[in-house]
């Protein structure tokens, strides 16, 4: 063998080996992509989902269509009953063992921002992020937005958008003699004076409405809050540092109109006098056509099915203020992601999955849900249960609220004071607007 045949046998050797060291380089950049583009910890990951309400199979299909396009994610879904929830959510995430998506109440960002992670600005494998907030803002209704949207951060996504609607029955609307249920608060206190029926010792045999008292009402102070937003109240001031509600409007006392509106109505000495905290639960006394108004959200549908199988009722939107400027109050649980969270941007491929993809669509149409996106509004507009509630999210409004469960107390003593004498509508007004104020600073 001459020496230019060796060099030769060598040169193809060096080639051979090169070839094969570039594959196996080319190789493991592959895998190393996809170990970032599909699960941060480059083996299956297992995502830890809580919620509350919905029960496993308002996300069966949804979490299935979601695992088969993701392949090396799982999520295992745990419903925590509404009485634990906040606080097994907190013991798991002291302990360090919390979930990795979780809800929240639509009011908890003030409270709740420090153990959550907002969506990355980009993902490893797209280096774009899955939304950006103008696109966030497009896509779901304003409120999810002034919610959900933090210094610019997506920190959650919502489902669905309830709102506060008015439930009548068809039959007691009949026997009166009203032909349609009322759209304006006017016409609502009118429709209360034929409805009610009293004794000649005032005492009310049927209610016109469930509204005016604080704890025999299913949500009185969503119902109270409510009539303060459509009357110009200006809940906090503008950077959120204290509560405003008390505060004259441009010379106008609306809070203190607000709570008088709501209180007359368990106030012997008014016209619309209907209730008082004597009747039965408004849930139970509507099921029961003890009263022919009840103002709620969508979640009772199911519940009056159930209890009152044979009433003849119907939902309208909630009457306005203002025809102009219609607003109705928001009740809804977003999904987060935790701080906590060793996979966050798996974390979030779910939560934009089931929020703002195609498993918003199955979850909505298992849990009978009103959507959130502008989209799949247009879509339950028509739907006989789901349209008004649906519509009514793209009016619904919130306010910024730094400790609900306290603030919900502090409004139904306030309301309790007023009907029961302790205090005049003002004291009691700005009584309570101290006490949330003093949460706020803490």
């Amino acid at each position: 063998m001459n020496l230019s045949s060796i060099l030769g046998d060598s040169r193809r050797l060096v080639y051979i080996l090169g070839g094969a060291i570039g594959l196996m380089v080319f190789i493991t950049l592959i895998f190393i992509l996809r170990s970032f583009g599909g699960s941060s910890s480059g083996g299956t990951v297992t995502l830890q989902m809580w919620g509350v309400f919905d029960d496993q199979t308002a996300f069966d299909q949804a979490l299935k269509d979601f695992e088969k396009a993701n392949k090396g994610i799982t999520v295992d879904y745990k419903v925590i009953p509404f009485k634990d929830y906040e606080q097994a959510v907190l013991n798991a995430l002291a302990a360090g063992n919390g979930p990795d998506v979780w809800m929240i109440h639509d009011t908890w960002l003030p409270k709740d921002i420090d153990k959550l992670a907002p969506m990355p600005a980009t993902f490893p494998d797209t280096k774009q992020p899955l939304m950006t907030v103008r696109q966030f803002k497009d896509l779901f209704v304003d409120v999810a937005y002034n919610d959900l949207v933090n210094d610019n951060k997506i920190y959650g996504m919502p489902l669905y958008v309830d709102t506060l609607g008015l439930y009548y029955n068809k039959d007691l609307f009949a026997s009166a003699g009203i032909a349609q249920p009322p759209k304006t608060w006017a016409e609502f206190m009118d429709d209360v004076k034929l409805l009610t029926r009293l004794d000649a010792s005032h005492n009310i045999l049927q209610s016109g409405a469930a509204i005016g008292s604080a704890r025999n009402i299913n949500r009185s102070t969503d119902i109270l809050m409510m009539l303060m937003l459509q009357s110009g109240v200006h809940m906090t001031s503008d950077d959120n540092s204290q509560a405003t509600f008390a505060h004259s409007v441009d010379g106008q006392p609306v809070g203190e109109r607000a709570l008088t509106f709501y209180t007359d109505f368990t106030n012997p000495q008014k016209e619309v006098y209907t209730w008082n905290d004597a009747q039965d639960y408004s849930v139970d006394a509507f099921a029961a056509g003890k009263t022919a108004m009840m103002i709620n959200y969508s979640h009772q549908i199911p519940v009056l099915r159930d209890k009152a199988p044979r009433l003849n009722w119907a939902v309208t939107p909630v009457p306005q203020a203002s025809a102009s400027d219609k607003r109705t109050y928001a009740d809804y649980w977003p999904l987060t992601v935790s701080l906590q969270s060793k996979h966050p941007y798996e974390a979030w491929r779910l939560v934009h999955y089931l929020a703002a993809d195609a498993g918003d669509v199955s979850y909505l149409n298992v849990a009978s849900r009103p959507a959130g996106r502008h989209d799949l509004i247009d879509q339950q507009k028509n739907d006989p249960d789901l349209g008004v509630f649906a519509e009514q999210s793209l009016s619904a409004r919130s306010w910024f609220q730094v400790d609900n469960q306290a603030i919900e107390t502090i409004f139904a003593d306030m309301i309790d004071n007023v009907n029961l004498g302790r205090q005049s509508i003002a004291d009691a007004l700005h009584e309570a607007e101290d006490k949330v104020s003093v949460l706020m600073s803490k």
